[in-house]
């Protein structure tokens, strides 16, 4: 059973009091599972016209995870609808893709679901934070009329803890043109025949993301596999991904116009990956063939 260790926590001036961002690193590095627990009180984050001043602690998922330049994590909620606590989930279907950097800086991504026309243009909208919201900060707003609004802010939360469960084990690491670099391809299949989960780490992905053709940020995306398939002779194993989220790489990770789509990954042991890519703002389908270096875990 996976075991959870909180490895980095801040205080609400996100400073850290226990653990350290080089121990959060180093275990995405390995492929650890990632949750975030956090403290707010009921009628200062949730209703501001309520008189319930309870304490609320949430933890919540982050399935997909990013290691940039070797060093910096962050993590996106990846299978999120938006909640209305405490009753049940908000007004309009949507994803509700909320990042956390390592350093407690926030962004939320919301491609609506519900099939309403956007009414605007993309673009930088207005910034301003919830009414009677002192601890929210908003940094900066992003296609507010669009089909596929976002925000980069900061919520001053009680506390910040980074949960690992540091249990899968990295058995392949391959370039794009699937020479192993580390492993063993045999190692994988037969965990993977026994029914071990499958996870990836995925370089380079998010490289057409970067603006004005400049170099990407060296990054890794990490998401776990749900059907994997072993072609015994032709000795390829693929998998297809669970859901992930793509934002261009940047240093902390932050949403704006044109910088972010989510869909899913098609990954082989040759190196040969596709991206079957959703459109946040018209909701609409493409496959982009690309050839990755993959680090494959099981667990």
């Amino acid at each position: 059973m996976p075991t959870w260790t909180c490895v980095l926590e801040l205080d609400p001036k996100r400073r850290a009091t226990t653990g350290s961002t080089e121990a959060l690193a180093e275990a995405i590095r390995r492929g650890a599972d990632l949750r975030v627990g956090t403290e707010f009180v009921h009628n200062e984050h949730i209703d501001v016209t309520s008189d319930a001043a309870e304490l609320v602690r949430e933890v919540a998922e982050f399935g997909v995870t990013y290691l940039l330049q070797g060093e910096w994590v962050a993590g996106i909620m990846s299978l999120r609808q938006p909640i209305e606590l405490p009753v049940g989930f908000g007004p309009r279907p949507s994803m509700s893709f909320f990042l956390y950097n390592q350093d407690g800086q926030q962004a939320i991504a919301r491609p609506f679901l519900d099939g309403i026309a956007a009414h605007g243009p993309p673009g930088r909208s207005p910034g301003k934070p919830p009414d009677d919201m002192p601890k929210y900060h908003v940094l900066d707003s992003w296609d507010a009329a669009t089909n596929a609004p976002c925000e980069n802010f900061v919520y001053d939360f009680g506390v910040f803890r980074y949960h690992v469960s540091d249990t899968w084990r990295e058995v392949l690491a391959h370039g794009a043109d699937g020479r192993v670099h580390s492993g063993a391809l045999d190692e994988l299949t037969q965990a993977f025949a026994q029914g071990a989960e499958i996870k990836v780490g995925v370089s380079g992905v998010c490289a057409d993301l970067a603006q004005d053709d400049s170099p990407p940020l060296e990054h890794e995306l990490f998401v776990q596999g749900g059907s994997g398939y072993h072609y015994t002779d032709r000795r390829l194993l693929m998998a297809g991904s669970h859901p992930v989220v793509r934002v261009r790489p940047a240093v902390p990770l932050r949403y704006e116009t044109g910088a972010w789509d989510f869909g899913w990954l098609f990954v082989r042991t040759d190196g040969h990956v596709v991206y079957r890519r959703c459109d946040p703002y018209t909701l609409e389908f493409s496959d982009h063939p690309l050839r990755c270096g993959v680090r494959w875990f099981v667990r």
